[in-house]
């Protein structure tokens, strides 16, 4: 090695070195002041109304007791969020029973280093929110990952605040909103000499199939503030959602010491009181319901948190329940729907159209028949939940009776029906209401030219299991195979780019199957029907599912009723807060409105 050589690695090192120390010195300086500093100073008493709450700018607030007020401000069912709190420990004493400290770090990203990514969305776009659609949409996906709606008039209306900046991704083919992003500009917004920026309401639609929407968001936000003029963006994340942290410290941010302050409520008490025993074991189905009791002051016992057992207790009556599944319902209901077959005989007296059925046996010539009849038949256990075995859209003998080797693995007894081609449609029924329709897809994979697509399943399997809390994963089976082959595709062959593929007939969810709410659109005579059916089973709360042509049209066939139909994923449809209805009318909100003769 030369001189020259040597040098120029020493002096590199010296520059690297140098680089450290001016980064650490910044955070230790940043650790020890309590706010800003300027001869500019930023605005006094700086809040941002962002509709699910306000973000309160602590650091432009003269004393504590002048920021608690303005927490104290808080409207109802909203959640506020003090920012910069420069002394937490000074606030928290000002009012320890009404605020507490925010259980989340702060990040930030340098915008002036920061370097755009190379890797181009596959599938799906960013744009800025344009329309009512797309706040409904927003509000969708916000109810989605549990957090506060807005007003849809809110986003429209402040569409064109310079404060403010609301990013969508839409799927390139259906147009759907699948993700969003909020951004507050701290210099438009309260003349913030540091020239700041912050990301807030990061969330990708749980259904949503394609890769690295969440990064493209945050990636193109950034981009927005860098091309302001922006210095850094700052982003609040929950210390135990290490996913997220994964991801913003891939894309270059790095945690400060700045502090949030939230007030005591309902939303917020999650983060603040001592967690229900074994909460963190429920299942999403049961801590939907959970949460909901809560909220409104029912109270709960977890009973069997692996088998979602709870118990409701309120103004001295007490429901015990599995998910949504109470005392309310009655053996015979719960019989009723555990057996398709007698499932199918109650609802066609009661005048619902049904698909012709068989049980099958070793009488092949009967089989034969039956499956020369209608051409494509579906095979499923008489007795099963969750999507076990069911395989759907067979057209050949050898099919038929692989398929009904694997349901009997389930239950003895097999059935066999008539397949009516269309849409997968799940209607919730409670109290004899609908309370929300949902067109249920399979599981569809999108090539790029390099990956399998065993890969490209395994990829999505693991974005719908950390959509659902592990709910929903898709089996690579003889069923994945077979509907691979349907395409004439087999596991190890790489899926050319752009094309689309489904691994998977059935549409139940939790076999990867996603779920889209069709509520304000379903058709009259389909709602009729799935009400008839409740009323035939004599059950309170029911799951009745139809195969239809289009959730717009009359035509359906009956497929089955569910005793105990997941009420998670059907936002924005209130389908907790109906069973609760249900099971305490004169709980929570619905109570006060009663009261105030609102109702």
């Amino acid at each position: 090695m030369n001189m020259s050589t040597k040098a120029t690695e020493r002096a590199q090192r010296f520059r690297s070195e140098k680089a450290v120390a001016h980064r650490l010195k910044r955070k230790r300086f940043e650790s020890l002041r309590s706010g800003i500093t300027h001869e500019e100073g930023p605005e006094n008493s700086a809040c941002i109304d962002c509709g699910w709450g306000r973000l309160i700018f602590a650091q432009t607030f003269d004393d504590s007791a002048e920021l608690v007020a303005a927490l104290r401000e808080e409207a109802p069912e909203h959640r506020d969020i003090a920012v910069y709190v420069g002394d937490p420990h000074v606030l928290l004493a000002e009012a320890p029973q009404e605020i507490f400290l925010d259980p989340s770090h702060t990040f930030r990203l340098e915008l002036s280093t920061y370097r755009s990514g190379r890797r181009q969305p596959k599938g799906f776009f960013v744009r800025r929110l344009t329309s009512e659609a797309d706040a409904r949409a927003v509000n969708r996906i916000y109810s989605s990952r549990g957090m506060v709606p807005v007003r849809p008039d809110f986003f429209w209306t402040n569409r064109d605040n310079r404060a403010i900046t609301y990013l969508v991704a839409e799927d390139e083919q259906s147009g759907e909103v699948i993700g969003t992003v909020t951004g507050i500009d701290h210099m438009r917004a309260f003349s913030d000499p540091e020239q700041g920026s912050s990301l807030w309401c990061l969330a990708v639609d749980p259904q949503a199939r394609h890769a690295g929407i969440g990064e493209t968001l945050v990636r193109r936000l950034g981009e927005h503030f860098k091309a302001r003029g922006n210095a850094f963006m700052d982003l609040s994340v929950l210390h135990d959602n290490a996913q997220a942290i994964a991801l913003y410290e891939k894309l270059g941010f790095r945690r400060i010491p700045a502090f949030s302050v939230k007030r005591k409520n309902s939303i917020n008490e999650r983060l603040y009181a001592s967690p229900l025993e074994a909460y963190d074991a429920l299942n999403p189905y049961a801590r939907l319901i959970v949460d909901e009791a809560r909220r409104r002051g029912v109270h709960v016992e977890i009973t069997d948190a692996e088998g979602g057992f709870f118990r409701l207790s309120h103004g001295g009556r007490s429901v015990h329940c599995r998910e949504s599944l109470s005392e309310m319902t009655s053996g015979v209901a719960m019989s009723i729907c555990d057996d398709k077959a007698v499932t199918r005989r109650v609802v066609e007296r009661a005048g619902l159209i049904v698909p012709e059925q068989m049980t099958a046996s070793d009488d092949e010539k009967a089989l034969c028949a039956f499956l020369e009849q209608h051409g494509r038949v579906v095979v499923k256990p008489a007795r099963g939940e969750q999507g076990r075995a069911v395989a759907v859209g067979l057209s050949s003998l050898d099919e038929v009776k692989t398929a009904i080797q694997a349901a009997r693995e389930v239950c003895d007894r097999v059935l066999i029906e008539a397949c009516f081609e269309g849409e997968d449609l799940r209607l919730v029924v409670i109290d004899f209401k609908l309370v929300a329709a949902a067109v249920r897809r399979p599981p569809h994979v999108v090539g790029d030219g390099r990956t399998t697509v065993r890969a490209l399943i395994e990829r999505l399997s693991r974005r719908r299991a950390a959509a659902t809390g592990g709910e929903s994963t898709i089996p690579i089976d003889g069923e994945t195979e077979r509907c691979l082959q349907m395409s004439d595709l087999m596991l190890d062959d790489v899926l050319e780019e752009g094309r689309e593929v489904a691994v998977r007939k059935a549409a139940n969810l939790h076999t990867g199957g996603s779920i889209h709410d069709v509520t304000e659109i379903v058709h009259p005579r389909l709602v009729e029907a799935a009400i008839k059916a409740a009323r035939a089973i004599d059950i309170p709360v029911v799951g009745i599912d139809f195969m239809v042509k289009t959730p717009t049209e009359p035509d359906y066939v009956f497929i089955e009723a569910n005793e105990r139909p997941g009420l998670a994923n059907h936002e924005p449809q209130p389908t907790a807060e109906r069973f609760l209805d249900l099971l305490f009318p004169l709980s929570g909100h619905r109570a006060a409105r009663n009261a105030l003769g609102k109702l």
